[in-house]
């Protein structure tokens, strides 16, 4: 059903236009008791959305959505195995890659997934265990020093940003290294550092045929044939695959290819097989309490009600701001270098799932969808873009996380970190009137001619709406909630918008078109098809 024709979405319109005129720094001076009204917490975790741009009436009213869009019955749908991914026919099960054995069995097609699940765990726990114990050796008999991981999007992102989240939990003696662009020199830097006798390659991609992570396979296994010989390709060279016949040709010993299943989408994936690099890295201890984090987000999910849950809150929030206060983007701002990645793996998330123009039902969309998503580390972005978010005249929602405890400890260093990311959501919400600025700058001893001159400048409309999420600490279980919390945010708001978030068409297509131009740009098709810009694009190469 188009969400835009139910009356609590035109109740919600009505509503919004009665807030834009609302100061945030008014309501806050109205009740001194908004901050324990608009937050909550869940396992240690602190969510204030008391800087958001609402009342209780339109919380309520937000939730109003959730029952709308049911929700409660979409996940029902999901934990029951349904193709819920109805353009593709499958069903979207990442909950059971982080299921703990022995809570019961997942359903797909009838047959439960867990036994196939949990046995692909002990598979990886093993492989893990040979590296760290230094058992597994290459061909010149030495033990593994360092890990390549190949692969592109969800191969990549997710393993990638959550061995550098972990970082402070990395197992000592074993380097791990990401390759994910076709630019040769992504590859090539890495392997400049390399060893070919000492370094392990993992060749990440389901169906072994991504244009991207081939190409980078096979010239990583080109440098290593050149140093080690052909015989060196299985015991340098495992694959996360399921296409076993391409990993056998490719020189993997099929017993070395770890699998994962249809209904895990590429960026759900990181709890699977995928999440090899990430077990290799900090240890499989902490990449079960990784899955155990991320567990106990779904049994919240599914479990609480929508005023106290997490990725609810969070989801209605940014529906809010995007479809009824006119938001075209969010900055997230993770103050903490350690999830300096964590934007970028969260574009992908949100903006590959929810980037629709057409619902469940084939019918065009009146509204936009998900917003852009931007950010940088905390507080390497206030010297970058804050100035655009504080005086640029455009309304951008701001969502800041921050641990209590830092993951490496120095002295003075955590205190002043935390003391920037409060500020910083103080100021966007406050602001600073003209009025306030001249007095300061009055009280300073500045001549009056030049407070006049100056004031406007140093003047902040304040008003932008952001939400603080406090963690106790980035370890493996807070790191694997917050992104089972993100995958849950993005799953509601797809169900309220009407739309399919498990597809990716879009991306596909722009594959389709790299095949077909590949022969133009080799020189064995003559581009006749081309349009004339491409074929002048093409031309400009070849002179």
């Amino acid at each position: 059903m188009n969400p835009a024709t139910q009356k609590i979405w035109q109740t919600l319109n009505h509503s919004a236009a009665a807030v834009r005129g609302t100061q945030l720094r008014d309501l806050f001076a109205a009740d001194a008791q908004r901050f324990s009204r608009f937050s909550m917490r869940w396992n240690g975790w602190l969510l204030d959305y008391s800087k958001q741009r609402v009342s209780a009436k339109t919380m309520t009213q937000l939730q109003a959505l959730w029952q709308a869009a049911d929700v409660p019955g979409w996940i029902s749908r999901m934990r029951n195995g349904d193709a819920i991914n109805h353009t593709e026919g499958r069903a979207a099960l990442h909950i059971a890659l982080r299921q703990p054995a022995g809570k019961g069995p997942i359903l797909h097609d009838g047959r439960d997934v867990m036994p196939a699940v949990l046995a692909e765990l002990d598979k990886m726990q093993s492989f893990a265990a040979q590296i760290h114990g230094r058992h597994w050796r290459g061909a010149t008999g030495e033990p593994i020093s360092d890990i390549v991981n190949i692969g592109i999007g969800g191969s990549d992102l997710g393993p990638r940003m959550a061995t550098q989240a972990l970082a402070a939990y990395s197992h000592t003696g074993l380097n791990v290294h990401y390759v994910a662009n076709l630019d040769g020199a992504d590859l090539a830097t890495v392997l400049a550092k390399l060893q070919p006798r000492t370094t392990l390659f993992i060749i990440a991609s389901k169906t072994f045929t991504t244009q991207e992570t081939m190409q980078n396979a096979a010239s990583a296994r080109h440098w290593l044939i050149q140093a080690l010989g052909e015989a060196a390709v299985s015991l340098h060279f495992v694959a996360v695959s399921t296409n076993l016949k391409e990993v056998a040709k490719f020189g993997i010993d099929p017993d070395n290819a770890f699998g994962f299943w249809d209904w895990v989408g590429g960026r759900y994936s990181l709890w699977s097989a995928i999440g090899l690099p990430v077990a290799l890295a900090v240890g499989f201890d902490n990449f079960r309490q990784l899955l155990a984090g991320a567990h106990a987000m779904d049994e919240h999910f599914f479990s609480a009600p929508v005023a106290e849950n997490l990725p609810g809150l969070l989801a209605l929030l940014e529906i809010w701001n995007c479809n009824f206060l006119g938001a075209e983007s969010r900055a997230l701002l993770p103050y903490s270098q350690s999830l300096g990645l964590l934007p970028r793996y969260l574009q992908q998330l949100e903006m590959e799932s929810n980037g629709k123009q057409v619902d469940r039902q084939g019918a065009a969309l009146a509204f936009s969808t998900a917003p852009v998503l931007w950010g940088e580390a905390g507080t390497n972005g206030q010297h970058a873009f804050y100035q655009l978010i504080h005086q640029g005249g455009r309304l951008l929602p701001c969502e800041f996380i921050v641990c209590k405890e830092a993951d490496f400890a120095l002295p003075g260093h955590h205190e002043k970190l935390l003391a920037n990311c409060f500020a910083q959501s103080e100021a966007l919400m406050r602001g600073k009137t003209l009025a306030e600025t001249t007095a300061e700058l009055t009280a300073s001893g500045m001549p009056a001619d030049k407070v006049a001159a100056l004031a406007p400048y140093r003047s902040f409309p304040g008003n932008q709406p952001s939400t603080t999420l406090l963690l106790p600490r980035l370890d493996p279980f807070n790191l694997g909630a917050l992104l089972a919390l993100y995958e849950h945010k993005v799953f509601v708001e797809s169900i309220i918008w009407d739309i399919n978030p498990f597809d990716q068409w879009g991306v596909e297509y722009g594959k389709q078109l790299a095949n077909r131009l590949l022969p133009v740009i080799e020189g064995s098709d003559n581009g006749e098809h081309l349009d004339s810009s491409t074929a002048g694009l093409v031309a400009a190469c070849r002179t």
